[in-house]
């Protein structure tokens, strides 16, 4: 059989997964396990092994614990424990093939693992991505007066941007409040009531002044902003996820940080029409490839890609939890984008260099260049 140039290519790229989370460091029981594979919930009768991404485990990840492909979901979890969590995480990070993971630090429910220890487990380069809602919260939860709180948050994202590793800033604003938001900067006395009313209630950040406010604070730090969007648990309400809302906020911020629109479902033609005329907009598919499987990841990114610049579109993998999702992210990726662009030459609609730009831009050289990580230019414009 003739070796296709693309799969070739894509296989051997060391993928940088430009926004994931660590792997738990903890074995995982039945229900332990399928917690960590769903958005929803494993619900009485109804297995997350039953669904998409309960079968692309079996099928894809399987082989990687020395099973047969489509091993029975107790037969896999077996393996699983019989090898211990240290094993599991090894193999699947190693399998993925990237050679560099940011890590989202904000969002850990389990003990998952640290960005070094990831590396560690990977043998990869690992960055750290600060979530600028727990740095928020970490300020309101120290003790600070509503007409001081402006300048500690200030304060505590600029200490925070500026620890070793870190090279961008995360919200997950549509998951507080949804993108449907005054676009303008908040007046100091806005914020200050509006901090008033959430510092005597707690709780999580979910005033709309204090997340606009977050927003913009983001765009004073200077580094790439990463923005949640579209699908996720149930605490989103999709609608007030579609990053379009984002468009008067992004005419206001264009020329500063870039943005970085993650995971998008269903909402990825919405994202690609917002990258492909602001300049510093991009976006991924991540989360959702490892979802719908490595079957229908191609789909996905052919509409991404619709109009997307090439220059616009990263990997990753939003893993979390269990590190199959490392692997099956960037599996999903390989597959899905070697088969897009394979139909595309058959097409004739490009050449066979233009697709192995494609690849290694999207697969690497885009995320270096827009975090100015090494081997990258030191910024996107």
């Amino acid at each position: 059989m003739t070796a296709d140039p693309v799969v070739e290519t894509l296989d051997a790229l060391e993928l940088v997964d430009h926004h994931c989370h660590g792997a738990v460091t903890a074995d995982l029981d039945r229900p332990g396990f399928e917690s960590l594979i769903t958005e929803g919930a494993a619900w009485p009768g109804v297995s997350p092994f039953d669904s998409p991404v309960g079968l692309a485990v079996r099928r894809h990840c399987a082989p990687v614990l020395d099973l047969p492909r489509h091993a029975p979901a107790d037969v896999y979890l077996a393996r699983r424990a019989e090898l211990g969590w240290a094993e599991v995480n090894r193999r699947f990070l190693t399998a993925a093939g990237t050679g560099v993971f940011c890590v989202d630090t904000g969002y850990a429910p389990d003990r998952v693992t640290t960005p070094s220890e990831l590396a560690g487990a990977a043998g990869a380069a690992a960055y750290e991505v600060v979530r600028l809602e727990s740095v928020a919260e970490a300020v309101a939860a120290g003790g600070v007066e509503a007409d001081a709180y402006a300048e500690a948050f200030r304060t505590a994202a600029w200490e925070a941007v500026r620890r070793p590793g870190v090279v961008g800033v995360k919200s997950v604003a549509a998951y507080r409040t949804g993108f449907d938001l005054d676009p303008a900067r908040p007046r100091a006395e806005e914020v200050t009531d509006a901090a008033r009313r959430w510092l005597a209630r707690g709780g999580r950040l979910d005033d709309p002044v204090l997340v606009r406010h977050l927003l913009w604070t983001a765009v004073d730090l200077g580094r790439p902003l990463q923005l949640h969007t579209g699908f996720g648990d149930s605490d989103i309400r999709m609608h007030r996820a579609d990053p379009t809302h984002l468009t008067d906020w992004l005419h206001l911020t264009a020329g500063t940080v870039p943005v970085l629109l993650l995971h998008c479902w269903p909402y990825q033609r919405q994202a690609a029409y917002l990258a492909a005329v602001f300049e510093r907009v991009y976006l991924d598919v991540g989360l959702t490839l490892h979802h719908v499987g490595p079957a229908r990841a191609g789909a996905v990114l052919a509409e991404a890609l619709e109009i997307t610049p090439f220059r616009k579109l990263l990997h990753s993998s939003d893993a979390y939890g269990v590190a199959e999702f490392h692997h099956l992210g960037a599996l999903a990726f390989r597959h899905g984008l070697a088969g897009l662009l394979r139909e595309r030459l058959d097409a004739d609609e490009l050449a066979l260099e233009d697709a192995l730009r494609i690849a290694r831009w999207t697969g690497r050289e885009n995320a270096l260049r827009v975090y100015g990580l090494p081997d990258g230019s030191p910024d996107d414009g």
